[in-house]
């Protein structure tokens, strides 16, 4: 192993694993075809040494949780409800926040209006840019807005110079804008490679707690939209946040998949116009705008995004396959989900769909994964096969089981509040759930316990 520090080694690009040789498994993630080839140099072994890479204010001394205290922590309010509930209510101060996306979809146009807001707050902030130059940052900060004194712009992708400015200036909010473009003098390969990518996040952690510094990070994602480079880059940030949604429409939704100082899979809605960003403040408001009041197919179900419910419109459509094997698709949830929903059909209800296409489409570009959702694509896949009409004031969520049971989900009264907020009448819902939140007034429950309760009432 130290002989092949001094020629090439090999890297993980998922979990960062180095190794002397290419192999095509990584033993420590199990995932096949990962390794890349780099160049290697014994500086990387003598200036990331244990001492280099301590962290906190302890100095070595271990302490009691007592001793440490919190009077400082207070939280850096952005003035974006949609971005503050995301983070958790705001900017920890000394914490390190990853933000992925697509190219184009507008990532540095958030932050560049996170820049805005908080020098109107008064706190400094440090902009640095290694993709655009001083007058490219510039044309789009006037698109947004007018910008004070307290932001300053920097283009500079050497990470010593970097450090050397943050700690010259101190400022309270430092924005790098990517971490693929960044690179340190001490690994000797090009930026964007796994080792300088690992390296440039190390360096830039160190910095933040050391000088507590709130400082976000841009970076690229691959084509199966996850953050280029190693999978350590995820574990070792405070925050992980990731722009969702197709860039030629002009919602976006941005969604927090790891958050060390607030809950996860928080989600906030945002508008592409003209001025950049605009918050979306009632999500199921968007999401079932233009959804039709007369057609088969259509269920409105309801999905909970960390704290926040959504309402949400499940489309399905049921037409004789002209194919000997039928095709199964869904747009904004999972594939095998709704193969097994028409399987439970089939096998429950005695529905012969084998002979039919199915699609699904969850509208408004939204990507659902918990279970809830089950109910309303049932719903919406009978309502489709049969050709009968769902009422539009009506709303359906529950898990379905394999035996054909409706299970109970969590938070279902704040779905149900939400429902009636939107004014929607009546409700379906398992019948668990019902019992213990059937004296909620101002919309029908109607609790089910299996889908053929559910078929009745079609």
């Amino acid at each position: 192993m130290a002989k092949g520090k001094t020629g090439f080694v090999y890297f993980c690009n998922e979990c960062g694993y180095e190794s002397s040789k290419w192999m095509g498994q990584c033993p420590a993630c199990k995932q096949w075809n990962t390794f890349v080839e780099e160049k290697a140099d014994r500086k990387i072994v003598a200036k990331t040494g244990t001492k280099q890479y301590a962290l906190g204010e302890s100095e070595g001394k271990p302490v009691t949780l007592s001793e440490i205290s919190l009077d400082n922590e207070e939280r850096m309010i952005i003035g974006m409800p949609e971005l503050d509930r995301v983070l958790g209510g705001g900017i920890v101060r000394g914490s390190l926040t990853l933000v992925g996306g697509d190219p184009g979809i507008g990532k540095s146009t958030l932050l560049l209006q996170v820049c805005k807001y908080l020098s109107d707050a008064g706190l400094e902030v440090l902009y640095i840019s290694g993709e655009e130059s001083l007058k490219q940052i510039k044309l789009r900060a006037m698109r947004i807005g007018d910008m004070n004194e307290h932001i300053k712009l920097l283009c500079e992708t050497n990470l010593e110079s970097i450090v050397q400015t943050v700690k010259r200036s101190k400022p309270e909010v430092v924005i790098i804008d990517s971490i693929q473009t960044m690179y340190s003098e001490i690994i000797d390969s090009t930026p964007g490679s796994v080792s300088q990518v690992r390296e440039a996040t190390g360096m830039l952690m160190r910095m933040a707690k050391e000088n507590n510094v709130s400082t976000f990070i841009v970076g690229h994602v691959t084509k199966e939209g996850t953050v280029a480079g190693p999978r350590v880059l995820e574990h070792m940030v405070d925050t992980v946040l990731y722009f969702e949604g197709d860039r030629h429409a002009s919602y976006r939704v941005l969604r927090g998949v790891k958050n060390r100082f607030g809950s996860t899979n928080e989600i906030g809605v945002f508008e592409m116009k003209s001025e950049g960003l605009v918050e979306v403040p009632n999500p199921s408001e968007y999401m079932l705008a233009g959804r039709p009041t007369s057609a088969s197919g259509s269920v409105v179900s309801c999905a909970m995004e960390g704290t926040r419910p959504i309402l949400l419109e499940i489309q399905a459509l049921v037409s004789h396959s002209n194919f000997g094997f039928p095709r199964r698709q869904s747009t904004g949830s999972d594939t095998g989900r709704l193969n097994l929903l028409i399987a439970v059909l089939e096998k429950r209800l005695g529905l012969k769909i084998s002979d039919y296409d199915a699609y699904v489409n969850i509208t408004g570009g939204l990507k659902v994964t918990e279970p809830a959702v089950d109910l309303g694509i049932v719903l919406a896949l009978i309502s489709s096969f049969r050709n009968k009409e769902i009422e539009v004031n009506t709303v359906a969520f529950g898990e379905v089981g394999l035996s054909g049971e409706v299970r109970a989900v969590n938070a279902a009264d704040s779905r149900v509040n939400e429902a009636k907020k939107l004014g929607f009448k009546r409700c379906i819902l398992p019948y668990s759930n019902y019992e213990a939140i059937k004296d909620i007034k101002g919309i029908e429950l109607i609790g089910i316990k299996s889908l053929q309760d559910a078929m009745d009432y079609v």
